[in-house]
């Protein structure tokens, strides 16, 4: 129990300093994001709102900030209006991932889908995605636009081939990488990148950046798809079993079916292969999971994109920027198997 107390509070402590060193720029983020996201349209006035109003940990956007300020940057504020580019990039991929997932709840609260129905949300999702590419035109940078809509094919090709593979127990761990490197990392990776690209840095510094964020985005990645399977965290009353009840294949399951016996193996293909999971069957594949140390197996993994991360950064002099940076790639290295 202290292991995951202990990843759940330096989580927090490394999220806390990345927000304080930028807080002032992250609320002009925020009133960026919805000044640009104004619409004469009622629906989609309302439906932005209660989007905005949903909130989030705003990481990605702190991640542009953050990395713009390691890098020096100091003057105007392309850095503010690139980090809501990104952020709003990551909202219309849970708007989509939400009518895919047929997911109801998300931060708390009810998804827009739930609320106004698929179609309405998918738009709402590429709404987001055009005002998007306005504020990458208005840039002006044809690297950042290169950057940012090269990120945005990605991401949608790694929702369909999540699709592609849906319900397959017997996924390849090379196939997850690629679907959450898509998924996940690589706008990880774009955030940090922009940082480096509006500093006018050298090759080697954006390279960093970019090294940096996309194995920070497979450990938070992996970090998440974990949790979803860790029966301790029915101690903070978290809610577990979502991605498995949905049917998603992730490294938890992907571990486990490399470790079970031939029975286990056919129950578990059955189980995937079945419209709906039961409750039974969750309690049947966490104890599977318990039985063959697989949370553990899972952390190993993210240790070594985590190392991969920190070191990335030692292009960078030493200051408080860099720590703080450090500091988000710190809970798995401390942590105790």
């Amino acid at each position: 129990m202290g292991t995951v107390v202990q990843l759940r509070n330096q989580i927090n402590n490394s999220y806390y300093q990345l927000k304080d060193s930028v807080d002032e720029k992250l609320v002009l983020v925020e009133e960026k994001i919805k000044s640009k996201l104004l619409s004469e349209v009622e629906l989609v006035q309302k439906m932005t709102e209660y989007h905005i109003d949903s909130g989030g940990k705003r990481l990605r956007a702190l991640l542009t900030l953050g990395s713009a300020k390691l890098c020096g940057y100091t003057k105007g504020g392309r850095d503010i209006n690139l980090a809501a580019c990104v952020e709003m990039i990551h909202g219309a991929t849970l708007m989509h991932d939400d009518v895919i997932d047929l997911g109801n709840i998300r931060r708390g609260k009810k998804t827009l889908n739930s609320i106004w129905g698929n179609h309405s949300s998918v738009l709402i999702g590429d709404y987001l995605l055009s005002r998007c590419f306005e504020m990458m035109v208005d840039d002006g940078n044809i690297e950042v636009l290169k950057l940012l809509s090269s990120t945005s094919s990605k991401i949608a090709q790694g929702e369909v081939l999540q699709l592609q593979h849906k319900g397959e127990v017997d996924m390849l761990e090379e196939t997850y990488f690629k679907i959450i490197t898509a998924k996940t990392a690589e706008l990880f990776s774009a955030a940090t990148k922009v940082g480096a690209i509006l500093s006018n840095k050298e090759t080697k510094e954006k390279e960093a950046l970019e090294f940096y964020g996309k194995n920070l985005g497979l450990t938070f990645q992996i970090a998440d798809d974990t949790l979803d399977y860790n029966s301790d965290l029915k101690f903070f009353g978290k809610k577990i079993g979502k991605d498995f009840l949905e049917g998603k294949i992730t490294l938890p399951v992907i571990l486990l079916f490399q470790n079970v016996s031939s029975v286990e193996k056919d129950k578990l293909k059955n189980i995937f292969k079945q419209e709906t999971r039961s409750n039974e069957d969750l309690n049947f594949t966490l104890e599977l999971i318990k039985k063959y140390n697989i949370i553990n197996e899972c952390y190993k993994k993210a240790e070594h994109f985590i190392n991969l991360a920190s070191n990335s950064l030692t292009v960078f002099k030493d200051s408080d920027e860099k720590k703080i940076l450090e500091s988000l790639t710190s809970f798995s290295l401390q942590r105790t198997f």
